[in-house]
């Protein structure tokens, strides 16, 4: 079946879960192809000699969540930013400071991808060193991340432009465009991890060098559609110089989401550091890379629908239509309570053979991510209450509260229960993924009671 584009009115107006779906489900299949790439790294990288895949594995485990933490800043900040300026002023019926908006933002996406891309490339070797004792591990970490710096507004960029086609109603246009990237990352990873065509076997390096390439090709694309034109938005020459009003209004909506989000991101960093201190590392390291691969796979159903619930959130609020604000709010949670029960329930009952897909012959590797998977399944369902909160919260532009939770849920929570029970009381691996697993629980519940309040139904055009 082909998908449609939801139009301004289908979203202000239509059945709520129909629209909700034709806007994520493009949405999901795009997250897919996504998640696909990541996996087809984990993939290749099993498949090379059993001495040196397991450090690879870990290396890129250790590498993603300092790419992580500055993808997170500018997404966090960009995504937001996007998510309520563009979707709500398209809701008001404003489609000149819609795209206004996403030039602004374009902008400074570029000037920080490229200065967190050459920081990041100067000083990661000399984070690595401090976090990770595995020689070996270690190595190969910097060299993933050394070109991945170096092609970081690859990475940045595309994210934007998903957000601003998002909030138009449009994701069919960025599940081609990623498409194409994917597909491209899947025949070089191959070729360049292990060693085919008369290529040589690079390893950790050919999977960086895969990534890249088919990331400046999907920002290459998007470029030129913006340069021209679509869905009513266009980069355009003036409206890129920087307008401080419009900056004061981004900062304002999208820092909060940032610092959010990038404390997370660097709240995994430390977690990375403390996996990294449990007796067996490289396997636990590995086995955690696998499962939480496994679990970014499930999670791009969740992922497409809170992109449909965000974009809906913000026209609908734009539009002065707080009615049919709450009522999305309320289908789009039920809507996520179902797909995740589902889904812990076929991770915790698949978790054995999921694994050892990727590292067939490791039975160290699959026991550990085995059991990360039986014991963060137990708290996946509180998981819907934080994921609807932070799509509602995010199309509203009031990005504060969810930052406050994700600051709570990392880093007190996750990281001093995971290391009390893994070292003081002496549970290890065990210890770890158990205290993942509470900090869901607790940060879920309270995400539900901030979707209880009013303080979301207030529309940033009216502030500004």
């Amino acid at each position: 079946m082909a998908f449609r584009k939801a139009t301004r009115d289908d979203i202000l107006s239509s059945p709520i879960i129909r629209t909700m779906l034709r806007v994520g489900g493009p949405a999901v299949l795009s997250s897919l192809l996504f998640t696909l790439y990541n996996l087809a790294d984990a993939f290749w990288i099993g498949r090379l000699p059993t001495d040196t895949s397991a450090a690879v594995m870990a290396g890129i485990q250790v590498s993603w969540p300092f790419v992580w933490f500055v993808i997170s800043f500018i997404s966090g900040f960009g995504g937001a930013a996007v998510s309520a300026l563009v979707a709500q002023h398209i809701g008001a019926g404003k489609p000149k400071e819609a795209n206004l908006a996403i030039n602004q933002l374009f902008t400074i996406g570029v000037v920080t991808s490229v200065a967190l891309g050459i920081f990041g490339f100067a000083f990661s070797s000399r984070f690595l060193s401090l976090l990770v004792s595995d020689v070996a591990v270690a190595a190969q970490a910097a060299t993933y991340l050394r070109v991945i710096f170096l092609g970081l507004p690859t990475m940045i960029l595309p994210g934007l432009m998903i957000y601003a086609f998002s909030s138009t109603g449009d994701t069919v246009t960025p599940l081609l465009v990623n498409g194409s990237g994917v597909l491209l990352n899947m025949i070089l990873d191959p070729l360049l991890v292990l060693g085919h065509a008369g290529l040589p076997q690079m390893g950790i390096l050919g999977a960086a060098i895969a990534t890249v390439i088919s990331q400046g090709v999907t920002t290459t694309v998007f470029l030129i559609l913006f340069r021209r034109g679509h869905g009513g938005l266009r980069l355009h020459g003036p409206s890129l110089r920087p307008q401080w009003p419009w900056i004061r209004r981004a900062l304002r909506i999208g820092l909060p989401a940032g610092v959010g989000q990038s404390s997370v991101a660097l709240g995994y960093v430390v977690m990375m550091a403390v996996i990294g201190r449990l007796d067996d590392a490289a396997i636990a390291l590995a086995g955690y890379g696998v499962a939480d691969r496994i679990f970014g796979t499930l999670f791009i159903v969740t992922d497409g629908l809170c992109i449909g619930l965000t974009t809906m959130i913000g026209q609908t609020l734009g539009a002065g239509l707080l009615d049919r604000a709450r009522r999305t709010l309320n289908a789009g949670l039920r809507t996520l309570i179902l797909i995740v029960c589902a889904e812990a329930a076929f991770l915790y009952f698949a978790r054995r053979p999921l694994v050892a897909l990727f590292v067939p012959g490791q039975p160290g590797v699959i026991r550990e991510g085995a059991r990360f998977i039986e014991l963060f399944a137990a708290g996946m369902p509180f998981l819907s209450a934080y994921f609807a909160a932070e799509a509602v919260y995010r199309g509203a532009g009031h990005t504060k509260p969810m930052m406050v939770v994700g600051i709570l849920r990392l880093w007190l929570l996750r990281i001093p229960l995971s290391y009390l029970l893994a070292f003081p009381v002496g549970w290890q691996g065990d210890g770890i993924w158990l205290g993942m697993s509470i900090s869901n629980v607790v940060s879920g519940l309270i995400a539900a009671a901030l979707l209880a309040r009013s303080g979301w139904q207030r529309s940033v055009v009216e502030d500004g």
